[in-house]
């Protein structure tokens, strides 16, 4: 670190210091690395991945359990939300029925 730079008693620099180079351009977005993963994979590549995901799961693999379900389930949080907004919504068709 430089400590030649004028700063304050804060450790805060001072005006009139240059600024540093920056951060450097990025030359692929995520974006750009999703798509040159689409590309890439095959359907047979991705049902591969999958059997050894499944394979794992059953083996015991807490991890591959936990990456299953979400992904197949979704996550615990999420799924309990969804099951509490589906039993409002029957609530509410069948509340709107009797009324009428």
């Amino acid at each position: 670190m430089d400590t030649k730079q004028p700063r304050d008693t804060k450790g805060r620099f001072l005006k009139g210091c240059p600024g540093g180079p920056g951060r450097p351009k990025v030359k692929l977005t995520t974006n750009d690395w999703r798509e040159l993963l689409q590309q890439a994979i095959t359907t047979d590549d991705f049902a591969a991945v999958v059997r050894i995901l499944i394979v794992r799961a059953k083996e015991g693999d807490l991890r591959a359990i936990q990456e299953l379900f979400d992904r197949t389930l979704g996550p615990p949080v999420a799924m309990d939300v969804l099951e509490r907004l589906d039993a409002l919504e029957e609530r509410f068709r069948n509340e709107s029925i009797t009324t009428d």
